[in-house]
């Protein structure tokens, strides 16, 4: 990977990791699903322009179907699922939860697709799951006011990107990324549009929870979006998706610097095994590599 790369990469991770802050500072003037409406809204704003300017625009027609799908799983239920859980749990555990997607994907792929999975990469699931248990024991509470259901939404969030992105890899395998990403915001946008709008808050927000939305909606959607997709042309999807391991860092530094919120050891230990063992589920590090390493 090239330095110029590389630093890409670390930009898209700063990005979606301040996306869990933005989330916890405007969540709870928007509530849910009015945030996660203007995200997806924004994004639409942000990138229908540039689809157009690149002549794209009749990817929408064509394969509206299937982006609808996409849009309902990649967008509309996981950002209005996280903004749930930022109501009640920290921007760093939501970001190790996010974490867990490549190990939803591959566990997709293995039910749907019928991909095979190597020992390791078993091991690396139950490895990975161990950590998110580890992590949830001593928080989980499904209680009033308990933090259980918020963990419960963002693993589900991670599972329906596993679906999404397998899903998009079996349907839309000949669509632009750009097109799939501006047909799947607007059709977020689309289906969140009536029940945001009963769910709309009766006091109006404040400055601060606008400009939260504002930057997850163009910078956190629609800019990373065009990031990410340059990405994975210069340096392969695999590559690319390394980013989801880099965003827990950065997620736990916003939410130091700016909500105060610390990581102890119980945490780190678990974010730690999290990652490690959805790296070695989806591939990314091998045995092999790992006994190369510590040799």
């Amino acid at each position: 990977m090239k330095p110029k790369d590389l630093l890409e990469l670390l930009v898209l991770a700063a990005i979606w990791g301040a996306s869990f802050l933005f989330m916890r500072l405007s969540v709870h003037a928007f509530g849910p699903l009015a945030m996660a409406t203007l995200r997806v809204a924004g994004a639409s704003i942000f990138l229908m322009p540039i689809l157009w300017h690149r002549q794209g625009l009749q990817v929408l027609r064509q394969e509206w179907r299937p982006l609808a799908v996409v849009g309902l799983l990649n967008s509309a239920l996981p950002f209005a699922l996280f903004a749930y859980a930022a109501m009640s749990i920290t921007a760093g555990m939501s970001s190790i939860l996010n974490a867990t997607t490549p190990l939803w994907g591959a566990l997709v792929a293995w039910v749907w697709l019928s991909q095979a999975l190597s020992a390791s990469r078993i091991v690396g699931m139950v490895l990975a799951f161990s950590g998110v248990v580890f992590l949830a024991w001593d928080h989980a509470s499904f209680k009033p006011g308990g933090s259980g259901w918020a963990i419960v939404a963002c693993l589900g969030a991670a599972l329906c990107y596993g679906i999404a992105g397998n899903y998009s890899r079996k349907h839309l395998n000949r669509a632009s990324p750009l097109s799939v990403a501006t047909g799947s915001q607007v059709a977020a946008a689309l289906m969140l549009g009536i029940p945001a709008g009963i769910n709309w808050p009766d006091t109006p927000p404040p400055a601060l929870a606008w400009f939260c939305v504002a930057m997850l909606a163009i910078l956190c959607s629609g800019v990373a979006y065009l990031l990410y997709f340059r990405l994975i042309q210069r340096v392969g999807a695999s590559n690319a998706m390394a980013v989801t391991f880099l965003i827990p860092v950065f997620a736990h530094l916003w939410g130091f610097m700016f909500l105060a919120e610390s990581l102890d050891l119980h945490a780190l230990i678990g974010c730690l095994v999290v990652l490690a063992g959805t790296a070695l589920a989806v591939g990314l590090v091998t045995p092999r590599l790992l006994f190369r390493t510590a040799s």
